[in-house]
């Protein structure tokens, strides 16, 4: 909660609901809520790895952050990366840690120590009550190392990188489900910057040999890393054409931000990514009917978020250093509001989004901050996640909502001002309601009735400062209240609500 000006708010709009509990998106797999944690910046040593921390375990995990996640319920990471990952040998984080090489780390230009490697993550997923998504490094490495890696953490055979593994320690290998066949390739900025067609192949013969050691794991394939991308459409056939058969997913990538101060098309966001979900979607049905093919390829959008606050002083950070603080933004009231929204997206898509990711968990464009040596806490949009991700578990219902629009810019001429989504939890006790109000100076009265179901409360994320941020002296600046139900329901102007309905 934070100071509300003394102006009454005298607009009023009014919308109206409908939930249709017999016609259902999809039963939302809980990796919708997924995370990422790259070897960039402090997400990884001053993050969730200090072991000169006052909380540190006895790996050097910091529990105050693991708590901290376990708050979110956070499914799976993706892990290394990221433009990390497409320079990276993973043997360098295996073994004896003293005999780990220190290396010039391109993609960041920093120095990885490589003090933490799949060894030790797969023991802070364990601990964090989370599951690890990996990463496997195409760019500069090819399908050999990709199939030593599956073999390395999932293989109970006796054979050379298994018993390596036994080698280590770890006698039980890591079961790792779900795998990323390298990281935004189609980008020029990524070490090992392949064509469509150079990718499809290497993707392909990748994942061949990566199933024949473990034929059950998933594999997601690299799509656009944009919708904004010169080669975005033919990126994608090129890639599903060559690679079809073999993944289970494509991945999206899409970042947002309000670098020109406009808030009403900010808050529009939402409408951008829906858009390239729906084209994603529309072209991978394209390939499985130029294929004959039965199967269905669905979307991992493992990278999401806002960033733009961090790119100015980004530009100032000395070169070569370990854990250089990169990608640090602070958070304010109204990107907490579009994440949510973003939230609402992903659930209205979760019939083909099966997987998201967060992008990222500690405080590299993170909603979690933590002081190297010292305090932690919740940046704005800890909360629509954290309260997104525990309740909105179960089936997605579609909902249809009547109310005004505005013009947010080319292309997006009719914004709704109010998006929701609603969850029917997998008892059929409880239909959880998320709705955004995108105006920025009028309140809504929101019409909504759920047959057989009963409002008990909403949880509010509102205020009027809209760039109130979060920090260590101020943690509680931004935080969601409480508010009780009686009648319609209430949005104040540019808020995140979540609206609890219970049968009976």
């Amino acid at each position: 909660m934070f100071s509300t000006c003394n102006s009454p708010i005298i607009m009023i709009m009014n919308a109206y609901l409908t939930v249709d509990l017999q016609n259902p998106v999809a039963k939302i797999d809980s990796r919708l809520y997924g995370s990422f944690i790259e070897h960039l910046g402090r997400a990884v040593y001053g993050g969730v790895y200090e072991p000169s921390h006052e909380t540190a375990d006895d790996m050097g995990f910091r529990g105050d952050v693991i708590d901290m996640v376990k708050q979110l319920h956070v499914p799976i990471v993706r892990y290394p990366g990221g433009n990390f990952v497409s320079g990276y040998n993973w043997e360098d984080g295996t073994g004896d840690r003293s005999k780990r090489p220190r290396r010039m780390e391109l993609a960041w230009q920093s120095i990885e120590t490589n003090e933490v490697g799949i060894d030790e993550f797969q023991e802070w997923a364990k601990r964090a009550d989370t599951e690890v998504m990996m990463a496997v490094n195409l760019g500069t490495r090819g399908s050999a190392e990709a199939c030593n890696l599956v073999e390395y953490c999932n293989s109970e055979t006796d054979s050379y990188y298994a018993n390596l593994r036994r080698k280590n320690g770890f006698e039980t290998p890591f079961g790792i489900k779900v795998w990323c066949l390298g990281n935004e390739m189609d980008g020029e900025w990524q070490i090992g910057h392949k064509t469509a067609y150079e990718y499809g192949r290497a993707a392909c013969e990748a994942a061949k040999l990566m199933k024949w050691v473990d034929p059950t794991i998933e594999l997601v394939a690299c799509g656009s890393s944009s919708i904004y991308m010169a080669t975005f459409g033919e990126w994608e056939r090129t890639v599903l054409r060559e690679c079809y058969d073999y993944v289970d997913y494509i991945s999206l990538h899409s970042y947002y931000g309000n670098p020109s101060n406009d808030t009403p098309a900010f808050f529009a966001s939402a409408v951008d990514m829906d858009r390239f979900i729906k084209q994603v979607a529309a072209i991978c049905d394209e390939i499985k009917a130029e294929k004959h093919s039965d199967k269905t390829v669905n979307l991992s959008f493992d990278e999401w978020n806002i960033w733009f606050h961090s790119n100015a002083q980004d530009q100032k950070i000395k070169k070569w250093q370990v854990a250089p603080p990169l990608l640090e933004d602070i958070y304010n009231f109204e990107d907490a509001v579009v994440v949510g929204d973003l939230l609402i997206t992903l659930l209205n898509n979760s019939d083909r989004v099966r997987i998201a990711c967060l992008a990222q968990l500690v405080n590299v464009i993170a909603p979690i901050m933590t002081e190297t040596g010292g305090r932690i806490w919740a940046q704005t949009i800890f909360y629509p996640f954290m309260y997104t991700s525990v309740y909105g578990r179960g089936t997605a219902l579609r909902s249809f909502c009547e109310c005004e629009t505005y013009n947010a810019g080319s292309g997006k001429e009719h914004v709704p001002y109010i998006d929701t989504a609603a969850v029917l939890s997998d008892d059929e006790t409880t239909v959880t309601v998320f709705a955004v109000n995108r105006s920025l100076g009028t309140s809504c009265t929101l019409a909504l009735s759920v047959l057989g179901y009963t409002p008990v409360g909403q949880i509010a994320l509102e205020g009027d400062d809209l760039k109130a941020v979060n920090t260590a002296d101020e943690p509680n600046r931004v935080i969601p209240t409480e508010k009780p139900v009686t009648g319609d329901i209430a949005l104040s102007p540019h808020s995140w609500n979540m609206i609890v309905y219970k049968k009976g």
